[in-house]
């Protein structure tokens, strides 16, 4: 699908974008991979890597500046929208710039990628979007809505977009396991609160959902891949076995436990082997066929959230992963 076409990546120095431009370089030799974003000295770092590869180029901007969107997106082919202003506690107390990234940083994509007659373009949700109960899930929250919308707004111009929702990434920068085991040598733990669970997905199956998403997208369609769940209480214990662990309270805009589909999804919520696909509400799109495909619609009141989740994560599986990527946990 990707090969000989150029891609564009917003946010493409963060954790993913680390990620899914070595896969994608490999799967599908791409002509060109763009990388942009705001972070001149993030770009500088992760171009080293690719000095030696024409196809990967880099482009200093902000989805802030629509007019710096309509020069990076000259004869681009996809898209995929990773730049979020994420951090909660940094969304709770910068209200004003995260809404300026988060919201009218998707209109400017949108708008700019109708006008540039991009073909698809994948844009990166949270688990915080489903019921949110903080600025950033509530602004992730109007841009899956915006995304979805998007493929209305285009009037037929060719543009597609969909939106992919996953939760916690091991491993990235700023999660809870390469926190842990920065800390661990001090002997304590701290912890939230004790019956706390999250879901549990390697940024390898994020960009994996990504690729699926633009293979299979009519337009408008919110992809949620099945994961694991853990308790974070059990995740503490594996990687650190010996430290005590202390509760120490939910931090403001924190859930107990992730949600990726809620219960007023569920009328709009089909099922897959390995995935779930909530389909839009608007122009009855839900009901339609090249859509739905081979999904089976999910029960009324259906909820997938980290907490009733049918897989768990086991210890093994845990240690396991962390061995086989312990060099760059926390690096991307």
């Amino acid at each position: 699908m990707f090969t000989g076409q150029t891609i564009l990546i917003t946010g493409g120095t963060g954790s993913f974008g680390n990620t899914f431009v070595p896969m994608t370089l490999e799967k599908y030799n791409p002509k060109k991979i763009i990388i942009f974003s705001r972070d001149e000295m993030k770009q500088w770092e992760m171009a080293k890597g690719y000095q030696n590869d024409p196809r990967v180029r880099f482009f200093i901007g902000d989805v802030r500046d629509r007019d710096r969107l309509y020069r990076a997106l000259d004869r681009v082919d996809y898209v995929v929208h990773a730049a979020a202003t994420k951090i909660v506690p940094t969304a709770e107390y910068n209200p004003f710039e995260c809404i300026k990234t988060n919201i009218d940083g998707a209109m400017n994509l949108i708008d700019a990628c109708i006008d540039k007659k991009v073909k698809g373009v994948v844009a990166l949700s949270t688990d915080k979007a489903s019921s949110p109960i903080n600025l950033y899930g509530a602004t992730k929250l109007a841009s899956d809505k915006l995304f979805v919308a998007g493929n209305h707004y285009a009037g037929g111009k060719g543009t597609h977009f969909s939106v992919v929702r996953y939760g916690n990434v091991m491993g990235s920068r700023g999660s809870v396991i390469p926190f842990f085991m920065s800390i661990k040598d001090k002997g304590v733990l701290p912890i939230t609160d004790d019956r706390m669970t999250r879901f549990m997905i390697s940024l390898e199956e994020g960009v994996e959902l990504v690729w699926h998403a633009f293979e299979d997208m009519v337009g408008g369609e919110i992809y949620v891949k099945k994961i694991p769940s853990m308790k974070v209480t059990d995740l503490a214990r594996v990687v650190a076995p010996e430290a005590k662990q202390e509760v120490v309270g939910i931090r403001p805009g924190e859930k107990l436990h992730e949600q990726m589909i809620g219960p007023e999804d569920a009328y709009f919520t089909y099922e897959y082997p390995e995935h779930y696909k909530i389909l839009p509400q608007i122009n009855n799109w839900d009901k339609d066929s090249n859509r739905i495909k081979d999904g089976k619609k999910v029960p009324e009141g259906f909820v997938y959230a980290s907490d009733n989740n049918t897989e768990w994560m086991t210890d093994a599986e845990l240690q396991s992963w962390i061995e086989a990527n312990r060099e760059k946990i926390g690096k991307i």
